[in-house]
């Protein structure tokens, strides 16, 4: 039986005096995709964030990882946004922003060729051009720069990779792309994937477990068979439920 890479009890989360987050309790099973699913508002994001410590919360979060085993807690997180807001005065290449990262010395002292080889090693990795590199961040697509974040986020290589509806925004055709290129770091990589996602095919196709969110609340999981049922669907979505088609992307 797959064990748990992370385990949450009774979790509670208060946001500007409202209650996001219900006495929440699951387990992220090692090695496994996992999709989170919901409506807009159902705590998603706030669970993510709370898994990564930026909220305030009460109740348990407990990592059973680490090389180190005597130590519960990862060596390291990776997390894709949903979305990353640059300054357009800002005249960062995107190797720039890679180096930024994954360099200590400042940017105006140059970037090291260790550090070049690292970054086209990880472009590699995420299936984007090496040409990229050298576009300013404010001008590639949105497909791009979620590759760039993605690329960012499996460096070093992290046992547990947090994605918060990585594709919104990207066309049909490349987020099943950008899909199955998580689904294969996943394979040969065995990180731990979280996902949050709208997008029911991507659930279908590529998650080995999913978790649906209601009100705050898990209101039901298990694998996408059991889950993606006209039952299980209207429990989680109600009257909404017609809008989270193969194509939906909000």
């Amino acid at each position: 039986m797959t064990q748990p890479l992370l385990s949450i009890r009774d979790l509670t989360v208060e946001l500007g005096g409202n209650r996001i987050l219900h006495g929440l309790s699951t387990q992220i099973l090692r090695g496994r995709i996992t999709a989170l699913i919901g409506l807009n508002g159902s705590g998603k994001t706030t669970l993510l964030r709370s898994i990564l410590r930026e909220n305030d919360y009460r109740g348990e979060i407990r990592f059973h990882c680490g090389h180190d085993h005597s130590k519960p807690a990862p060596e390291h997180i990776g997390y894709v946004p949903q979305k990353l807001n640059v300054d357009a005065r800002l005249p960062l290449t995107v190797l720039d922003l890679l180096a930024l990262a994954l360099q200590r010395r400042p940017l105006f002292l140059g970037i090291a060729r260790h550090t070049r080889t690292q970054i086209e090693a990880l472009m590699e990795r995420v299936q984007a051009p090496r040409t990229l590199l050298d576009r300013p961040v404010d001008k590639i697509s949105g497909g791009e720069l979620q590759r760039v974040l993605l690329g960012l986020a499996i460096h070093p290589q992290p046992e547990l990779l947090l994605l918060d509806e990585p594709a919104a925004g990207i066309d049909f055709q490349n987020a099943d792309s950008f899909y199955g290129l998580i689904a294969r770091l996943n394979r040969e990589s065995g990180a731990t994937i979280l996902l949050v996602s709208h997008d029911l095919s991507v659930v279908s196709q590529h998650a080995h477990h999913v978790l649906c969110l209601k009100d705050g609340r898990i209101e039901c999981e298990g694998t996408p068979r059991e889950i993606l049922s006209q039952e299980m669907m209207s429990r989680t979505f109600g009257a909404d439920m017609g809008v989270f088609h193969h194509h939906h992307n909000s």
